[in-house]
């Protein structure tokens, strides 16, 4: 090997990204998969990434080749399928987001939020009811939390309301930037009970009356993400179609404890997916006579990116094994959520900077994870209100107001 040869990728299978070879944790079967879907997302999305994000069109019509790859909740227990590992379902998201956040926000939507809330929140016969047709991606689901008028106080300043009538609830209120929404088969509301002010969760099917989503335009980040603003006029939703165990914010909590941990793995796929190009760039950029990649400023900038992404995703891996072993708690999620997504916001950064003006074009990528790193900044939690669930954690003592 030359001094001029990069180190390169641990084998041809290996992520060069993936610097302490992280993959090798996952076992024969999970790296199956894992390749299945990186084939796929590479040949299939990878060329086209760009031109779902100019257009601001979700790929729906990507949902029967994912359907084919049958991760769909592979998180969850079948009568024909053991729940996999929480390592290789965050980093399949991992994988999603290095190719493209705005797929991988599509799918971890679908399959992270709306099937772990019927997944943990309802019943036996609501899980056989939904989920197998989820499984498939013949129907597809949406999470509707956040509202026009609230956010980070969305544990007690929910505004759509939920009112008891005979066997049908009637919801009305608002949600916003509700994923999917706009094509979904089926929504997972929250509302509060008029009768008890708590939290109750319902799904809500798309061809129920009252109910309307209205895609958000004018959005630059995760542009190819089709959110919504879903409007709930006197919707009327059958008594059974009410989460039997989402009953208090609690309960809703405990889907958002889940999923944030798969945020930390989309950060670090996006910090990947910057990284690897902003290399790619350095190695093949010349100015002064010589590759950028042998300047000791660039070198440096490619350290820091390499440290970011190793320390994301040790700390991303380390919630999933929490997670699977039973013993995680809301502030090892928020921790991860935080940390990997402000360092996110660090990579993506540096990785334009090693492009210089090249970097702002389209054509490129680079721009792209750098406007779509702060949409994951931001949902699921602020990092500051992430930060106050772990001084609380820490502390016993809540910095709420």
């Amino acid at each position: 090997m030359s001094e001029h040869e990069p180190l390169g990728p641990l084998s041809p299978d290996f992520l060069e990204s993936d610097f302490f070879g992280y993959q090798g944790m996952l076992d024969d079967d999970e790296i199956e998969v894992v390749l299945r879907t990186r084939r796929f997302l590479q040949d299939e999305v990878a060329p086209r990434a760009n031109e779902f994000w100019e257009k601001a069109v979700s790929p729906v019509h990507l949902m029967p080749q994912i359907a084919e790859l049958e991760i769909a909740g592979l998180g969850y227990a079948f009568d024909d399928r053991k729940a996999s590992r929480k390592l290789l379902t965050g980093w399949l998201e991992m994988e999603f987001a290095r190719v493209d956040p705005s797929t991988g926000t599509m799918f971890s939507v679908h399959s992270s939020l709306a099937m772990s809330s019927i997944s943990i929140l309802g019943s036996d016969e609501q899980r056989a009811r939904w989920l197998p047709a989820m499984r498939r991606m013949e129907t597809i689901g949406a999470f509707g939390l956040s509202e026009p008028h609230g956010g980070s106080d969305v544990a007690g300043g929910l505004e759509t309301t939920a009112r008891l009538d005979g066997d049908h609830w009637i919801l009305n209120g608002s949600k916003r930037w509700i994923g999917n929404a706009t094509f979904a088969d089926l929504t997972i509301v929250f509302a509060k009970d008029e009768a008890d002010g708590e939290v109750k969760g319902f799904v809500v099917e798309k061809e129920f009356e009252g109910f309307r989503a209205d895609k958000i335009e004018g959005k630059y980040s995760l542009r190819a993400v089709e959110n919504a603003d879903v409007h709930l006029e006197n919707c009327r939703v059958p008594v059974a179609n009410k989460l039997a165990d989402a009953n208090s914010f609690a309960d809703t909590a405990k889907v958002l404890r889940l999923t944030r941990g798969g945020v930390a793995f989309q950060a670090v796929g996006v910090m990947m997916g910057a990284y690897e190009r902003a290399v790619a760039y350095a190695r093949e950029r010349e100015q002064f006579g010589a590759p950028i990649a042998s300047f000791q400023l660039i070198s440096d900038l490619i350290a820091r990116m390499t440290a970011n992404i190793t320390a994301s995703l040790g700390m991303a891996i380390r919630v999933a094994q929490l997670q699977g072993n039973g013993i995680h708690h809301d502030e090892h999620a928020a921790l991860a959520k935080t940390f990997c997504t402000t360092r996110l916001r660090e990579v993506v950064g540096w990785a334009r900077e090693i492009m210089g003006g090249n970097g702002i074009l389209i054509e490129n990528d680079v721009i792209r994870f750098f406007a779509d790193a702060e949409a994951l900044y931001s949902y699921e939690g602020t990092a500051q209100i992430n930060n106050l669930i772990v001084g609380r954690g820490v502390t016993g003592f809540s910095a709420f107001v």
